[in-house]
């Protein structure tokens, strides 16, 4: 692989605490990327923002307004956690779809190809940039623009299931399924609108288990141990 983009959960970068930053799971992921970036593997990341916001849960709030806090809590996992890549030696740049001041810069399609060539690890934070767009759409997206191999989604779940594991003993893993099933199935590997569009751009998933050991480094080496959505 040349260049993937990782997806990684705003829960699952919780740990145990559900929110907020557990510093020694970040600190293991930024080890496993940097194994990548020396492999001269290309990676770019979306964070989700779950750990601090999840707006649609509250009927007291417009739903603009709480998407637009919802990008912000984006931004903030992207700094906090391309400071912890930085301090294990790595060197980081983080783009946005809109001005967010000296914090960020302004996403376009060469400015990330740049940094890439440059041997950056490119965090792509405040989704679309739009309200009503999830992360998941932001993470498609930006993997069709840069034209990435694949998108690595990292959850707090070892795969895609038939239904809810935690509540049905019985849930079947698929190890490989197609963007067609997932859709026709409503399976939410991401949400709809997403799984569309990786449709349409032909852009290949990949679902496994954050916490597993070295599962990053691990899935783009081919010991992969969970869900590939195939297009």
């Amino acid at each position: 692989m040349r260049r993937i983009l990782l997806k990684l959960s705003g829960e699952a970068l919780a740990g145990e605490k559900k929110t907020g930053f557990d510093e020694e799971t970040i600190r293991a992921v930024a080890l496993q990327v940097k194994q990548l970036a020396e492999d001269k593997i290309q990676v770019g990341i979306v964070i989700g923002g779950g750990n601090f916001w999840r707006g649609r849960t509250s009927e007291n709030i417009d739903r603009t307004k709480a998407d637009q806090i919802g990008m912000l809590a984006t931004v903030m996992n992207c700094i906090y956690v391309s400071e912890i890549f930085r301090s294990v030696g790595m060197q980081t740049e983080i783009l946005t779809p809109f001005e967010c001041g000296s914090f960020t810069k302004l996403f376009s399609k060469d400015r990330a190809n740049r940094y890439f060539n440059n041997g950056a690890v490119v965090f792509f934070a405040g989704g679309t940039g739009h309200p009503y767009f999830s992360t998941d759409t932001g993470v498609v997206l930006r993997a069709v623009e840069v034209e990435a191999e694949t998108i690595l989604l990292a959850k707090s779940i070892d795969g895609v299931y038939d239904s809810d594991p935690k509540l049905n003993p019985e849930a079947k893993k698929y190890d490989e399924i197609s963007i067609d099933e997932v859709i026709a199935k409503n399976l939410q590997v991401v949400d709809m609108t997403a799984s569309i569009l990786a449709r349409e751009n032909k852009m290949p998933m990949w679902v496994f288990d954050l916490n597993e050991k070295d599962s990053i480094v691990n899935t783009v080496k081919g010991n992969f141990n969970g869900t590939k959505v195939t297009v």
